[in-house]
């Protein structure tokens, strides 16, 4: 069994061209829940087992992940470690693969295993929803993905997504990613039902759109200063 995903929107004063349109800082309501200690791994993610540990363990034996993308998260971590608070796990995106495929990752740095989801790309890149990212951008109205590091800045309330994740880009790549409303959210071109009839995910105006029911665990457990890290 898997878990799902899905994704909620952000909240801000300036939000333009990302996946919302009409959220107010006054309506953003951070989640109180606190993850579990030992998180219960789902079937289909016992397979993603990564050993990544501080103390040395074997990172990735099963090759789940691209180790050039984990390489390249851990030293984003550094870079921008005063604004990563957070360091027991990370987040991953791994915009080479195609969209009807396991691309987000949760790597817990403490006990080394990996959860793996599937999320949506930008539409503006992919415009001829051929189910890969071609081009991203950090350009308002582009709805183009952004690539780089961002920080995880806690779960939101918007009024037309619903339930989301913020994220704040620390990059030259991402960091208009507030003013673009760029978030995680659930949406129903992301559930397996959609999946299953197209082939491939739907495309978002930019957001890392996830199902419904993936949405569910990854707001309650990215928080606020842990480090999600896209690149192609």
């Amino acid at each position: 069994m898997r878990l799902s995903r899905r994704g909620l929107i952000l909240g801000g004063s300036a939000l333009l061209a990302g996946c919302s349109s009409a959220a107010s800082t006054s309506q953003l309501h951070l989640a109180g829940a606190v993850a579990p200690a030992l998180p219960i791994v789902p079937e289909r993610a016992r397979s993603a087992h990564v050993q990544m540990a501080n103390a040395g363990t074997t990172i990735d034996p099963h090759g789940v992940v691209r180790p050039d993308l984990i390489e390249r998260a851990r030293a984003a971590m550094d870079v921008h470690g005063h604004k990563i608070s957070k360091r027991d796990r990370m987040y991953l995106v791994d915009f080479q693969k195609f969209s009807g495929e396991d691309r987000l990752y949760e790597v817990d740095l403490e006990g080394g295993w990996v959860t793996a989801y599937r999320t949506s790309h930008g539409r503006g890149s992919d415009p001829a929803h051929s189910g890969f990212a071609q081009q991203f951008s950090n350009r308002p109205d582009s709805h183009m993905s952004s690539i780089g590091a961002y920080a995880t800045a806690g779960a939101s309330w918007g009024s037309q997504q619903g339930p989301n994740v913020l994220l704040d880009g620390l990059e030259y790549s991402n960091n208009l990613a507030r003013e673009r409303a760029i978030i995680i959210h659930g949406a129903d071109y992301a559930d397996p039902a959609f999946l299953a009839r197209q082939g491939k995910l739907g495309r978002s105006y930019g957001c890392f759109s996830v199902s419904h029911a993936d949405l569910v665990p990854l707001r309650e457990r990215m928080g606020e200063g842990r480090l999600l890290f896209a690149m192609t």
